[in-house]
């Protein structure tokens, strides 16, 4: 990953040696789970102390995987952007992107390469995503019908069928969410995806890799099951819409473990600035005016 202080904003054309040293040394590793188990001594001990209470709960549709020694890394090629957009909807917030609204694509690295990850629960926008894929083949990987979580199974989701003018937001695997409630529970069962995994997976070292997430409650599970993991490092920027924690009733991650979820990934240097999907390009547009764009 192209490492950054947080204090620093995104995109710069060259990152400190440590961060590659250590994304090195992540996906090199032979011992991957002792390797875990090291990295994870660094996380905040609140995290840690409540895994095993996490790891019980029977809501949720399955437990916080951070690392498996069944998952396999990219193979070597040039580095490039990444962007994985969680909540992607009709592709609203990757159009965002391609125009520059998370900053100039054409200071990616590798001459401005790029490539995307779109993944979206609500079945209405797979036309959509799928089209995008078609635009753009080889860049775009669409993921419709499908959630954002922090392992795989299957999971209830419910629709938002309210706010037409909004894409929907308000769809989630909450059957408490307000906008889900208006709408009568209405739900359909998709898979879920790990978004670590993904990180892992498709990312190389010297990408710049930006993940959004938008997934009206789930976050409260997967934020800190994130901070856990030893592939926190492949990240470089966090894109965090937080909602209300009862809009996630079934979590056990209270406020506190939160807050200290998110302190420790800035902590590691990921670029993690408030966010909030309508005001996007105005906190951009600051960026920009303060040069801390690359370029």
């Amino acid at each position: 990953a192209g490492r950054v202080l947080a204090a620093a904003g995104p995109w710069r054309s060259t990152w400190p040696e440590a961060a590659a040293a250590m994304r090195t040394t992540i996906l090199a590793t032979s011992c991957l789970a002792a390797t875990a188990v090291s990295l994870r001594r660094e996380a905040p001990a609140a995290l840690v102390a409540q895994e095993a209470v996490h790891n019980k709960t029977a809501a949720r549709p399955c437990n916080c995987e951070s690392v498996s020694a069944h998952w396999t890394g990219a193979a070597p090629r040039p580095s490039k952007c990444v962007f994985i957009d969680l909540g992607a909807a009709d592709g609203n917030t990757f159009r965002k992107f391609i125009s520059d609204g998370y900053g100039p694509v054409h200071n990616c690295p590798s001459g401005g390469d790029w490539e995307a990850y779109l993944v979206e629960a609500n079945p209405r926008f797979e036309q959509n995503l799928k089209s995008l894929e078609a635009q753009y083949p080889g860049k775009v990987h669409a993921m419709p019908s499908t959630a954002a979580y922090m392992c795989e199974a299957t999971t209830s989701f419910f629709l938002d069928t309210t706010n037409h003018g909004q894409n929907y937001w308000g769809s989630s695997m909450s059957a408490s969410h307000p906008d889900v409630v208006k709408s009568g529970q209405v739900k359909v069962t998709v898979p879920t995806m790990n978004v670590i995994r993904t990180v892992m997976e498709h990312t190389v070292q010297g990408d710049w890799v930006m993940l959004k997430m938008d997934i009206e409650g789930a976050e409260w599970d997967i934020v800190p099951c994130l901070a856990k993991s030893p592939y926190l490092g492949l990240l470089d920027a966090f894109y965090l819409e937080q909602h209300p924690r009862d809009w996630n009733p079934d979590t056990e991650t209270t406020e506190g473990e939160m807050n200290s979820a998110k302190s420790y990934i800035q902590s590691r240097g990921v670029y993690m600035p408030d966010y909030f999907s309508q005001t996007l390009i105005h906190v951009n547009s600051t960026l920009v005016a303060n040069g801390t764009h690359l370029g």
